[in-house]
């Protein structure tokens, strides 16, 4: 009998379909009962021994709840039995119903519950342990995980000792993940968890990678790729993290349609295993970036979510280097204006802020005048190694791209069918902060300023560390002195000046915490919470730590 390994994944969202993803233990037939009579089933397919399966549900009634049950085979396999939480079910939006986008990176796995949890409660445990608990209260419409949804570079040491009785962690590359089976530990661990098992399995989700679901830095620099690509484990290494990504993130991010018309989906399904044609395509996209998409767009009524692949997009070449593509660069740019009369709300989803405290973003554009050669070859050396150790490769580090995003985002918040808001969200760098742009007035050559309130929106991490050295190092950086020193260093490399202006209109804040923008209409709030354990210390519960109205 086939047994539900992992899941299920309540993934795409919209008024009258659905899909789910679910591991089985064998090949099978996955199907999805809706009480209201709505279902789907489908053949699982095969990658690496391991048996998945996306179902899709149509027949929906928008505007509804409706609970649903997995069956594989026809045997009833979830809700699991003697469940302690509320059964799961699907939220169908009506035409007039406001948008609820929660959103944040960077989750180390939970530890389990018997040991103690060295970096604080985890945000997403806590969520769920509060729409458990009021079934009946505000939930999330979708949930959008910005990276770092696994650490393949930096495992538990429940998993290391898992590893180590696979193989010698003495070779390379140690107690980090090697190949796909080691991968799907690492979703495992995470989605295991019976408080996030459950969330997932009743709140829409929408995924993109970043570093860390692959390696620390991916893609800083074409240096940096040659130096890996002479390694001898590196590309098992990257072609598992980017099977796997395929099937257990990226397959979920797509609607009914476009999963229908995905050539990759058909040919992985049609054959008995789907390891071989899937592992084509992964070595496919590390020798041309350019012949895949990662990135994506999710309309949700009128409001607009586009997210965006800022590592596997990226063009390495000091002379050419950019954030994206000119394919992605180009897709980026009719998504975001399309049909400007149809979205409220645009919201950017990229895992690394467009907009950082003002001597980061000075220090990566200074470093990238450096390594392109602006003060000779022995600064350049300089600052190839620093671009490494200090992790200097957010969107200020391509500096083209950096004005391209802001001429972007520029134009489509402008005009007579300007959206409301504009909203870049991001994570990555372990604290949330919101920062918003000015354009400047008069100058040669600049955007104008747009009509829609353009804010970056910043959260992370949902579950990790937060040393004290980057709570000082970040609020050093927002600071006066920082900005000062940051120009000094702009000067140095010759940069210009960048294009926007920007200044801090809230945070930082650090702890394990969840953003949450609620859109309806015209109108906009946003809400920051964090996991915090209750003076008592036996309840942990989400506190909220700023509202604000962002348009109305």
């Amino acid at each position: 009998m086939a047994e539900l390994r992992l899941g299920p994944l309540l993934r795409y969202v919209d008024g009258s379909s659905a899909t789910f993803w679910v591991e089985a233990s064998r090949p099978c037939t996955a199907e999805v009962r809706c009480a209201d009579g709505a279902g789907g089933s489908a053949r699982t397919f095969q990658v690496a021994g391991h048996h998945y399966a996306l179902v899709p549900v149509s027949g929906l009634t928008p505007g509804t709840d409706t609970t649903y049950e997995v069956l594989l085979d026809g045997v009833g396999v979830w809700p699991l039995p003697d469940s302690p939480f509320p059964p799961s079910l699907v939220r169908t939006p009506g035409e007039e119903d406001a948008v609820r986008v929660t959103f944040g990176s960077c989750r180390w796995a939970a530890p389990p519950a018997d040991e103690k949890d060295p970096v604080g409660p985890d945000a997403l445990d806590t969520l769920a342990a509060r729409i458990a608990t009021e079934p009946e209260g505000e939930r999330p419409d979708v949930l959008v995980l910005l990276g770092d949804q696994v650490y393949a570079d930096e495992t538990s040491k429940a998993t290391q000792r898992w590893l180590a009785a696979r193989r010698n962690l003495e070779d390379p590359p140690g107690d980090q993940v090697a190949d796909y089976e080691e991968y799907t530990r690492l979703y495992y661990e995470s989605w295991l968890d019976p408080e996030v098992r459950w969330l997932l399995s009743t709140v829409p989700s929408c995924m993109i990678f970043d570093d860390h679901d692959v390696i620390d830095d991916w893609n800083t620099s074409a240096s940096w790729l040659a130096d890996m690509r002479a390694t001898l484990w590196w590309r098992e290494r990257l072609l598992s993290g980017l099977m796997s990504y395929w099937v257990h993130q990226h397959l979920g991010n797509l609607s009914p349609r476009e999963l229908a018309d995905d050539p990759l989906y058909a040919a992985v399904r049609e054959t008995p295993d789907g390891t071989d044609v899937l592992r084509a395509f992964a070595a496919q996209s590390d020798t041309d970036p350019a012949s895949v998409r990662w990135s994506y767009r999710r309309d949700f009524g009128r409001v607009r979510l586009l997210m965006v692949d800022t590592r596997a997009a990226r063009v390495l070449a000091e002379n050419e280097r950019a954030m994206l593509d000119p394919g992605e660069e180009r897709w980026l740019r009719e998504q975001a204006l399309d049909a400007p009369d149809s979205r409220d709300h645009l919201l950017i989803g990229t895992s690394l802020p467009w907009l950082l405290p003002h001597l980061v973003h000075d220090a990566e554009t200074w470093d990238a005048a450096l390594c392109r050669g602006e003060r000779g070859a022995r600064w350049a050396r300089f600052g190839e190694r620093l671009r490494r150790r200090a992790d200097l490769e957010h969107w200020a580090a391509f500096p083209a791209s950096f004005a391209a995003l802001t001429e972007l985002i520029a134009e489509a918040g402008s005009g007579p069918d300007a959206p409301a808001t504009v909203s870049v969200l991001s994570g990555d760098v372990h604290h949330a902060y919101i920062a918003e742009p000015e354009w400047p007035s008069g100058a040669a050559g600049s955007p104008r300023s747009p009509d829609a309130r353009v804010l970056q929106l910043t959260c992370s991490p949902v579950h990790n560390s937060i040393p004290l050295s980057i709570r000082l190092g970040f609020r050093f950086g927002w600071s006066a002195v920082g900005r000062t020193i940051g120009r000094r260093f702009a000067r140095h490399g010759k940069c210009a000046e960048p294009p926007v202006n920007w200044r801090k209109t809230g945070g930082p804040w650090f702890g394990n915490q969840l953003m949450t923008l609620t859109l309806s209409g015209r109108s906009a709030r946003l809400r920051l919470e964090q996991a915090r354990v209750d003076e008592g210390g036996r309840t942990v519960r989400l506190r909220t730590v700023t509202e604000s109205e962002i348009a109305s």
